[in-house]
């Protein structure tokens, strides 16, 4: 588990990124934080691995406090994968820059071959292990960026903005890996701006706003509430405002994607209840 209590963080200058922070995220969860630019949300996720130490409060994972333990050592169990790929990527080959991670953890050669083949099979990378990481597409590189986490097994992935510049195709892509990720008992934790990536996987949603926490719950809740949506400078998923404006999004008829508004359709024209 991830916890954070009373945590507070200011960067030198005064600016003060976080305050009352209080939180928990139990492995195998699936949340989303999102919010305004500037609320803080980076700075939370950089708390996770030791990254940022709070200026008050504490910061556990599994118990370690991120204060008493180096970032190495708390990396094993919380990986982050930034928003831009390249600024991690740096070896010459793709399977070099998978190995690099787990020599420096220490695994044994022997481990090290074994963990990279398994690896290399479950991001569908396979065909480019001698290739260089810079000659890889845009949604390549993410999952180069994401398999040079995964392969150390860590029981937390953090990403920050993983769906930016990724075309309708490789989100699709991104999410069904994520929910494979998700069914193998690891928590998923995504920084996002992207409210219809969201509403698809349908994650716990922590919503930020200068720094605090000022909502946390199930996207279906969270999203669909306009005005709080639009007090952090996002708007709920198309799909709901749509319905919202036929007065159809009440909470008998909870839509946020598609399927939803499908769902809700032919209840109705069939005179039934949304199941």
């Amino acid at each position: 588990m991830i916890e954070a209590r009373n945590v507070y963080f200011t960067y030198p200058g005064g600016v003060e990124a976080l305050r009352n922070i209080n939180l928990t995220i139990d492995r195998g969860e699936f949340v989303a934080i999102m919010g305004e630019n500037g609320a803080g949300k980076t700075t939370l996720i950089k708390m996770f691995n030791g990254l940022l130490k709070p200026s008050k409060g504490y910061v556990k994972v599994d118990g370690v406090d991120t204060r008493e333990a180096s970032v190495a050592e708390l990396s094993r169990k919380v990986g982050i994968v930034f928003q831009n790929p390249e600024h991690q990527l740096f070896a010459e080959t793709v399977e070099e820059e998978i190995k690099f991670a787990l020599r420096n953890f220490g695994f044994p050669e022997d481990e090290i071959a074994s963990r990279i083949d398994s690896i290399l099979r479950f991001t569908g990378l396979e065909k480019y292990r001698g290739s260089s990481p810079f000659m890889l597409s845009g949604g390549e590189k993410k999952r180069l960026a994401l398999a040079s986490i995964l392969v150390f097994d860590p029981d937390y992935l953090v990403l920050d903005e993983p769906t930016i510049g990724q075309d309708p195709e490789q989100k699709d892509r991104l999410l069904e890996f994520l929910y494979e990720v998700n069914r193998r008992g690891k928590a998923i934790v995504m920084v996002t701006h992207d409210v219809e990536f969201v509403a698809e996987c349908k994650p716990r949603v922590i919503l930020m706003r200068r720094g605090e926490i000022i909502a946390d719950g199930p996207a279906e809740r969270i999203l669909v509430d306009e005005d709080l949506m639009k007090s952090t400078s996002l708007l709920p998923p198309q799909i709901a405002l749509f319905l919202s404006k036929l007065n159809l999004n009440e909470s008998n008829y909870t839509a946020l994607n598609v399927d939803d508004a499908l769902r809700v359709i032919l209840s109705i024209y069939r005179g039934g209840s949304v199941c």
